[in-house]
Formats: structure tokens, C-alpha cells, sequence
């Protein structure tokens, strides 16, 4: 499966992939995430209930702490 992430294409090998197994595959479990799936923000809530599909633009942004 092949799916756009950040604006470069990752190819995984498998069939079914949950957003939360995404994370997983990309090591950021644990990470504060906001991931948008074509164009839409997906709630963490529903990460391990949303499938992706060949050809999904997501757009990952991680949170950054400072003072």
C-alpha cells in the first residue's frame, strides 16, 4: 500500500493498517501527534478505528515543548 505521508510516499506491506498501527510501524507511540488524513483531523480517539487506503495524504505533525 502506498500512502503519502509529510509529502513522500512510504510503501507498507500490508493490507488492513489502522492509523494507530501506522504510528506503531513509524515508531511514535507515546509521541503527542496530530495526524490529518485528506484533509481531515483524526481525532486520537479514533486512530485505532480509521483504516487507511492506497493513495491517503496524511500530513503528521508532532507537538513541541519549550519555554
Amino acid at each position: 500500500m502506498n500512502i503519502l505521508i509529510n509529502g513522500n510516499v512510504k510503501v507498507f506491506n500490508v493490507v488492513d493498517l489502522t492509523i494507530a498501527g501506522l504510528v506503531a510501524e513509524l515508531d511514535l507511540v507515546g509521541k503527542r501527534l496530530a495526524i490529518e488524513k485528506n484533509g481531515e483531523i483524526v481525532p486520537r480517539s479514533h486512530f485505532a478505528d480509521v483504516f487507511l487506503q492506497e493513495g491517503d495524504k496524511l500530513e503528521i505533525v508532532g507537538a513541541v515543548g519549550g519555554g
